[in-house]
């Protein structure tokens, strides 16, 4: 290659390369650094802790509590979520009357705030003039502590997930339906198969790599989540919604640990890399990119 041409790729790939270091491996690094010692006391320098601070925390009951909760809070978020947005788009996608207003409807809670939505589904779920505790008296059902009962708590935060992020991913697989080829379908259809064998063998093999694509980003929304839990239920009651996040939160600006809440930042972000890695692997081989 020409040593100018060269320097103009550099050049055209510098702007990229300063914002990946300055926002992604610098503090990456920094993390890492940090969660090697202790923090400062009393003005003093910080302590060379080596691997203590992962020591402490792997005999910390709230860390394997809150990760417990976050492995759970994945498990009933994203498959969910990711069936219902395939159904929502499979739905908005047929020749039906209105599916432009419904594809709006399905769309809406994905561009509330955050911190909006979790204030409209604290009225839903208060105990006394909550929504959904009077739809339950209507039925003649006592009504339940959502927030405040601590095999709810962690349901509840689930449930408003998947409402808020449902119609997010059917924007993406409503694009891919879209791109599909529809002469795929005619000479299946030709040959005598049915709508599930179509749906089966040809729709959901087509979209895998949106589906892929979903899922990475889904798993790594269920390990974000910080706004709703804030408004919501802080962790409580007794941790039983607590996310590692939001404990990341708490240890680094609530109990003013910062070195700690690196720790557990290095170890989410480990957990998060596996987590890509074993999806990539898993789904490489069926995915068809043409």
């Amino acid at each position: 290659m020409n040593p100018l041409n060269r320097l103009n790729a550099w050049l055209m790939l510098l702007p990229a390369l300063v914002m990946l270091l300055a926002f992604t491996h610098i503090p990456a690094l920094s993390t890492l650094w940090h969660s090697l010692f202790f923090p400062a006391r009393g003005g003093e320098s910080p302590e060379f802790a080596g691997l203590d601070n992962y020591r402490m925390m792997l005999d910390d009951e709230v860390f394997w509590q809150a990760l417990s909760n976050n492995l759970w809070y994945a498990l009933g978020t994203v498959p969910t979520a990711m069936a219902l947005a395939l159904s929502m788009a499979l739905w908005v996608n047929s020749r039906i009357r209105g599916r432009s207003a419904l594809r709006l409807a399905y769309f809406t809670p994905t561009m509330l705030p955050m911190i909006a939505v979790a204030n409209i589904w604290l009225f839903f779920y208060s105990p006394e003039i909550g929504l959904f505790n009077k739809l339950l008296g209507f039925f003649g059902q006592s009504g339940i502590n959502w927030l405040g009962d601590p095999d709810w708590a962690l349901p509840s935060l689930m449930l408003m997930t998947i409402w808020k992020e449902a119609g997010f991913f059917m924007i993406f697989y409503l694009a891919a339906l879209q791109t599909l080829n529809r002469d795929i379908y005619a000479a299946a259809a030709v040959e005598g198969a049915g709508h599930w064998y179509r749906f089966r063998r040809l729709t959901l093999p087509l979209l895998m790599p949106t589906t892929l694509f979903v899922l990475v980003n889904a798993l790594l929304n269920a390990f974000k989540l910080v706004d709703h839990l804030f408004i919501l239920t802080k962790g409580g009651p007794n941790n039983a919604s607590n996310l590692l996040l939001y404990y990341i939160y708490e240890n680094a600006f609530g109990f003013f640990d910062s070195n700690y809440a690196a720790t557990l930042t290095v170890v989410m972000l480990l957990m998060l890399i596996l987590l890509a890695l074993l999806q990539f692997g898993v789904f490489e081989r069926r995915i068809h990119y043409r």
